[in-house]
């Protein structure tokens, strides 16, 4: 788990074209279509639920924005607390507003808005998979609406810290939330390299955070260590995990760093600041120069973005040893 168009017609104006068909305002389409600078653009913020990582995406997202727009950007930030019904109301919401653009913070909200509008521009961010999540029809040709940046973690590299931190586990079992399709397509990846090692994998699902703690006391009893991917509901409970796991000494690889920093062991992660600040700048493209987000490829991570993290208090408590060479951060 270690990226609007221009507005140029009056609020009440646009309200009411968009009430009418929910498709957004035509004076905006126009304008974005032409790149007509517009004096001022209003961003709707959907962001799935709070943990460190998405809010990271977001704060990148409106900093970038803001260091290019200055005071002519507006933002209306909205947290569905991760219910997808929120998700849902906030996006029609945001249509209704005549919004410049939508930004949609992970999987459940980027779904949301896309079903609620299919012509006012959307950049997703914390996705890790938009063509398995229904969103684009190509990574590099989206086709629609639709557009943004990938937090997909190196899944060999996570493999290798994994062996290099702990040489001796034979066995390793996955995390993960089974209302998050992205997770299935990470746990699908992890298993197949996982497995190319030699090393027994096994995937333990929860549907909720009433079904974590069994869920992850079973894993940790079964197996050396457990790895866990860029998934919202663990992101969210990583106390949980930390809580059995330490006492039992099972080592925790995660999808990103925010996990590491509450209770995981580490991890090769990307930097959500700067997936957030990518996404941004794909906004700024899109409302102030026109460009079209069924053109503009999803961005992922360049491999300088990525950065080892480890938890050094949870490596000495559960008694693992950090290589000298592993270029930790």
């Amino acid at each position: 788990m270690k990226k609007a168009w221009a507005f140029l017609t009056a609020a009440a104006v646009l309200a009411g074209l968009a009430g009418c068909g929910g498709s957004g305002s035509s004076a905006a389409n126009d304008a974005q279509g032409s790149g007509t600078a517009a004096a001022s653009y209003k961003v709707g913020i959907v962001q799935y639920m709070e943990h460190s990582a998405l809010d990271s995406a977001t704060q990148g997202f409106q900093d970038a924005l803001k260091e290019k727009l200055g005071d002519q950007v507006e933002f209306d930030v909205q947290n569905a607390q991760g219910e997808a019904t929120n998700c849902t109301t906030i996006a029609s919401k945001f249509v209704n507003d005549g919004v410049n653009l939508i930004l949609a913070n992970a999987t459940p909200a980027a779904q949301a808005a896309a079903q609620a509008t299919g012509e006012i521009p959307i950049v997703g961010t914390s996705i890790t998979d938009y063509v398995s999540a229904g969103l684009v029809a190509d990574d590099e040709a989206p086709g629609g609406n639709v557009t943004g940046t990938s937090d997909l973690n190196p899944i060999k590299e996570q493999v290798a810290l994994l062996q290099a931190l702990c040489p001796d586990a034979e066995s390793v079992g996955i995390l993960y939330c089974s209302a998050e399709k992205n997770s299935e397509v990470q746990v699908e990846l992890a298993t197949a390299e996982f497995e190319a090692q030699g090393i027994q994998v096994q995937a333990y699902a929860a549907a909720d955070s009433n079904e974590l703690q069994s869920v992850v006391t079973k894993a940790a009893s079964e197996n050396d260590a457990l790895y866990i991917p860029t998934d919202n509901l663990l992101a969210n409970n990583m106390e949980i995990v930390k809580n059995i796991t330490v006492p039992e000494k099972i080592p925790v690889i995660c999808g990103e760093e925010n996990m590491v920093t509450i209770g995981g062991l580490a991890s090769y992660s990307i930097d959500y600041y700067t997936l957030g600040y990518k996404a941004g700048e794909q906004a700024y493209e899109i409302m102030v120069n026109g460009a079209d987000p069924a053109t503009m490829p999803i961005e992922y991570m360049a491999k300088e973005d990525l950065k080892v993290v480890v938890n050094d208090e949870i490596a000495q408590e559960i008694g693992v040893t950090i290589p000298e060479d592993l270029g930790v951060e």
